[in-house]
C-alpha cells in the first residue's frame, strides 16, 4: 500500500495538543492539511475540541480522518483515556497512519548499554511500566499504528536558559550517567517521515533519539556557553539526593543509551539536530526572537 504521506486532502486529529501535539499540527498545517488538536478545557478556536475524560467531555471526532497522533500519557491509575474512550470512533475512521507517542523508559536501565526495538522491555519505573501497558494496548488494536519512543524532548522553551537566567540550574554529577534526548522538530520530522513512507516500510515500533547520548553536565555547560553565563558550583549525585524530590531522582534511576539506527539508517531520516549543540543554538535563537 502505498501512501501520500501528510498533504492538502490530508484531515489530521492530534489527541493532546500539548507542546509536541502543536508542533506536529503546525507542520502538517504547513503541508496544506486540515487539522484539529484536543485540548483538556474549553477552547475558542473551532479546530480545538475539548477532551477531559475526568469531567465526561467527549468530543464528537470530525470525519474522514486519514493521520491521528496520540500524545496522552497514561492518566493518575496508569490507563489510557483516548483508548478507553476514543478507540471505537477511530476504528470507524479511513486512516492511513496512527502515531502513538511512547517513551524508551520502556527498556529500563541498561545500566548505560546500547537498546534498540529489539531489546527486552523491562522497566522499573511505574510511570514507564503504565506507559508500556498502554503502548502495548494500542499496537494490539486493529489501527494502522506506530509507537514512538521517544527519550527526554527538548525545544524552545524546554532547555535550561530559564533556570541558568534564574540561578536555579543544578550541576550535578553522577559517575556514567548519561542521558539521551531529541529535539522536538526531529520528532516531528520522523513522524512526517514515517507517514511518508509505504505502509509496509513503517516499523511497529521505532526509537527517536538522537546521535550523542551524554551527562547533564555536558548540556547544562554549553547552554552556558551559549549565554555566557556561570556555571553552578558542581555537586555530586551523593551530595545532591537529599534535597531531590521523587520525581527529580526518577530521572537518575535508569542509564541507558538509545540507539536511532533503524530511523536514521535504515529508513532515511536525516536528523535536524544530530545533537544537543545543534539543538541548543537554534532554540536558543528561537527563544530570543519570541515575544516576551
Amino acid at each position: 500500500m502505498t501512501s501520500r504521506g501528510v498533504n492538502p486532502s490530508s484531515r489530521v486529529l492530534v489527541i493532546g495538543g500539548g507542546y509536541t501535539g502543536q508542533r506536529f499540527a503546525a507542520a502538517a498545517r504547513a503541508r496544506g492539511a486540515q487539522v484539529w488538536l484536543t485540548s483538556r478545557s474549553a477552547q475558542e478556536e473551532p479546530h480545538w475540541l475539548r477532551f477531559n475524560a475526568g469531567e465526561a467531555a467527549i468530543p464528537e471526532l470530525p470525519e474522514a480522518l486519514s493521520h491521528v497522533l496520540i500524545t496522552l500519557p497514561p492518566n493518575g491509575d496508569g490507563e489510557d483515556d483516548a483508548y478507553s474512550l476514543l478507540l471505537a470512533s477511530l476504528e470507524q475512521q479511513p486512516l492511513d497512519w496512527v502515531g502513538y507517542l511512547s517513551t524508551t523508559g520502556v527498556y529500563g536501565d541498561t545500566q548505560g548499554q546500547w537498546a534498540d526495538e529489539g531489546s527486552p522491555t523491562q522497566p522499573g519505573l511505574r510511570r514507564s511500566q503504565s506507559r508500556l501497558s498502554c503502548e502495548q494496548r494500542w499496537l494490539d488494536s486493529a489501527l494502522p499504528l506506530q509507537s514512538f519512543r521517544l527519550p527526554a524532548i527538548y525545544g524552545p522553551g524546554r532547555c535550561p536558559f530559564q533556570q541558568l537566567e534564574q540561578g536555579t540550574a543544578r550541576l550535578i554529577h553522577k559517575p556514567k550517567q548519561v542521558f539521551c534526548r531529541i529535539h522536538v522538530d526531529d520528532i516531528v520530522g520522523a513522524l512526517l517521515h514515517c507517514c511518508d513512507l509505504p505502509a509496509e516500510a513503517r516499523p511497529t515500533v521505532l526509537n527517536v533519539s538522537d546521535d550523542l547520548p551524554c551527562p547533564s553536565s555536558e548540556t547544562l555547560g554549553y547552554a552556558a556557553h551559549l549565554l555566557g553565563c556561570k556555571l553552578p558550583a558542581v555537586r555530586t549525585f551523593q551530595e545532591a539526593q537529599p534535597a531531590m524530590s521523587p520525581m527529580a531522582l526518577s530521572f537518575w534511576a535508569d542509564n541507558r543509551r538509545v540507539s536511532n539506527a533503524l530511523l536514521c539508517q535504515k529508513l532515511g531520516y536525516r536528523l535536524r539536530y544530530p545533537t544537543y549543540r545543534e539543538g541548543f543554538a537554534a532554540s536558543w535563537d528561537e527563544e530570543r526572537i519570541r515575544p516576551k
